[in-house]
């Protein structure tokens, strides 16, 4: 499977309309090593109202449409093209991450297709994994770069430190209010997103069959693509 195409228009868009993005989730897990795969692709961007306008026009370049599937309990803008099998996530927040200026900040950027692709580090991406609890998002905890990037780790003495002052605020009032509302946005959005990847697969079935290969395809040395 070569999804490089589909990720090559995106970017191409994302040059052309100025709007910055950086490439988080198990894309960009992938591109450290990570052994997963995903049909989609998910970015972190400022919601801005120039960016949103600069957005509305990516998802012109790309013939697709912006859908809001997880309006009630998030703010994610989903850029959507079934006939080419393309589906880009854009959101101002993932769980697990302060801002998109230190995520920005810590990513570095490759060329895929000619185009710049700002990639979220690993530590981000495990940070965001780790928030979510997603069991199918775990797998990229296991990744041959995870050690690697984790490799300077606190001294047990700070971690039993961190933990006892965790345990702390989490045995407050405040702290148990707070965790009891984290875990109910959390199942919220697991449940959405269960329901949106249900349906995903539903509209890519009712594509015809050459339709519904287009993200399989691989492009040619000569030009053109193959399946």
């Amino acid at each position: 499977m070569d999804a490089s195409p589909l990720l090559v228009r995106v970017l191409a868009a994302l040059r052309d309309r100025k709007l910055e993005a950086v490439l988080i989730g198990n894309a960009a897990a992938a591109l450290h090593g990570a052994p997963v795969t995903t049909l989609d692709f998910d970015f972190l961007f400022r919601e801005t109202t120039t960016n949103l306008a600069k957005l509305k026009q990516v998802a012109k370049d790309c013939d697709a449409m912006i859908l809001r599937p997880f309006y009630r309990v998030s703010k994610l803008y989903r850029v959507v093209n079934d006939d080419l099998g393309l589906q880009a996530d854009f959101m101002p927040m993932i769980h697990g991450i302060r801002s998109f200026e230190g995520v920005r900040a810590r990513a570095t950027q490759r060329m895929i297709g000619g185009f710049p692709l700002i990639v979220a580090s690993l530590d981000d991406i495990i940070a965001s994994k780790k928030a979510a609890g997603r069991e199918r998002d775990l797998a990229v905890l296991a990744s041959p770069g995870a050690d690697e990037a984790h490799e300077c780790r606190p001294s047990r003495g700070s971690k039993r430190k961190a933990a006892r002052l965790a345990m702390k605020r989490q045995k407050s009032p405040a702290g148990r209010k707070a965790v009891a509302s984290r875990k109910k946005a959390l199942a919220a959005l697991s449940q959405e997103s269960e329901k949106q990847l249900d349906e995903l697969i539903r509209r890519r079935l009712a594509l015809p069959l050459e339709k519904r290969m287009n993200f399989l395809r691989k492009r040619l040395p000569g030009g053109g693509s193959c399946l």
